[in-house]
C-alpha cells in the first residue's frame, strides 16, 4: 500500500515521494470491424502538476489563515507610488518596483462592494463550486484594481457590501479559499469549514 503523493523543496529541488497515479486494470481494445480481434490494450495516465506560486505564495497561505493580503507601491519615483493592488500584484505595473505587502482584510470586512456580478447556471469541465455560480467583481475603497470571485450565499447586486470568508478547514491553497456573502451574514450561516 503506498502513501499519497507529497512534494516537497528540499536544497533547491523538488522531491516527489509517495504514490501520484491510480493504478487500472488494462482493458483489451477490440476490432469491431474484424472479428473482435485484439489490437492493444488501455494504459491510462494522470498527469501531475507542480504549479509553483513563486512571489505570490504569501497571498495563498494567508487565505488558509483567514487573512486577505494585497500589495502596495512604495517607490517614491513612481507616478502611482501609494497605489494598492487588488489581485495581488509582486511588481508596479507602472514602474516595475517590487510591491510592498499589505493585510487587507480588516478594509475587506468593512468596505467591499459588488462592483459587478454575473450568473452562471452551468459550467465547464472540472469545475469545483456549486451551480448557480455567483461570480463578482469585488470593489474596495482606497484600491486601484477590483477582485474577481464569487458570492458563496445570497443573490448578488450591484452596490451590494459584501465581507469575505475564508476555507479555513481543509484549505485549498488556490484562489477558492476566499468567497463572499452579504454583509450581516451571521457564522452560524456559513457552510462548513468556512469562518470570517
Amino acid at each position: 500500500m503506498s502513501s499519497y503523493g507529497q512534494v516537497q523543496v528540499k536544497n533547491g529541488r523538488y522531491k516527489f515521494r509517495g504514490d501520484f497515479h491510480r493504478l487500472e486494470q488494462h482493458m483489451p481494445i477490440r476490432d469491431a470491424d474484424n472479428g473482435w480481434r485484439l489490437v492493444g490494450v488501455t494504459k491510462p495516465r494522470d498527469m501531475t502538476y507542480v504549479h509553483t506560486y513563486g512571489g505570490e505564495a504569501e497571498f495563498f497561505e494567508a487565505l488558509s489563515q483567514g487573512k486577505l493580503l494585497a500589495t502596495k507601491c512604495d517607490n517614491p519615483a513612481c507616478e502611482s507610488k501609494g497605489s494598492i493592488f487588488q489581485p495581488f500584484r509582486i511588481h508596479c505595473p507602472d514602474c516595475l518596483a517590487k510591491n510592498a505587502v499589505i493585510d487587507m482584510t480588516d478594509v475587506a470586512k468593512k468596505k467591499a462592494t459588488i462592483h459587478t456580478f454575473m450568473v452562471c447556471a452551468r459550467s465547464g469541465a472540472f469545475n469545483m463550486l456549486d451551480k448557480p455560480i455567483r461570480f463578482i467583481n469585488v470593489e474596495f475603497e482606497g484600491v486601484s484594481t477590483i477582485l474577481f470571485s464569487y458570492l458563496l450565499l445570497g443573490e448578488p447586486k450591484i452596490g451590494m457590501r459584501v465581507v469575505p470568508v475564508f476555507k479555513r478547514y481543509n484549505p485549498t491553497y488556490t484562489i477558492l479559499d476566499l468567497s463572499w456573502v452579504p454583509a450581516g451574514t451571521k457564522a452560524e450561516e456559513l457552510p462548513e469549514g468556512y469562518s470570517f
